[in-house]
């Protein structure tokens, strides 16, 4: 649960700039490894995680601190239409994928959980579930167990999890 002072609202075409910020620290880098270069996103498997943000089946959340508007962290669903075109955390085309992260200064403190759980609350209104992919090393897999994600797929280092409606 997060405290008053911070706010989720939903995610604008406005947005993307921040989104792409966000999309970058989704990349999760393990403690002894270095960052990848900003330019990563230009890579279609990143940057199709947001090409085109603001289709009408588009969703997204933006956490902010409520009296400044200053942006923390942000979760979004994309459809994919099949494999061939989908993200790491691809499941079915009826399953979104979820992308979530926090800029550094605001992770452990309640508010990717918040985020989560308001995209999830809107994702069962008009989804059967939704997916994603996380690093098998990645402390948020702890997280996605919590609110009742499963392993579907693993390999040596991503696994793919859904939440089932």
């Amino acid at each position: 649960m997060i405290d008053s002072t911070i706010t989720l609202r939903t995610a604008k075409k406005e947005d993307e700039d921040f989104l792409w910020e966000i999309l970058y620290q989704a990349i999760y880098v393990g403690p002894d490894e270095e960052a990848p270069p900003p330019s990563i996103l230009e890579e279609s498997e990143i940057a199709r995680y947001l090409l085109d943000w603001g289709r009408d089946y588009d969703q997204g959340w933006i956490a902010e601190v409520t009296d400044s508007g200053e942006a923390l962290g942000a979760a979004w669903l994309r459809l994919w239409k099949d494999k061939n075109e989908s993200g790491y955390g691809f499941y079915t085309p009826d399953y979104p994928e979820l992308t979530i992260a926090l800029l550094p200064k605001a992770r452990g403190q309640g508010i990717g959980t918040a985020l989560m759980e308001r995209l999830i609350k809107d994702a069962r209104k008009i989804h059967p579930g939704v997916s994603l992919s996380v690093s098998s090393e990645n402390p948020a897999r702890r997280l996605y167990e919590r609110l009742g994600f499963q392993v579907v797929s693993e390999d040596d280092h991503s696994i793919i999890m859904v939440l089932t409606f």
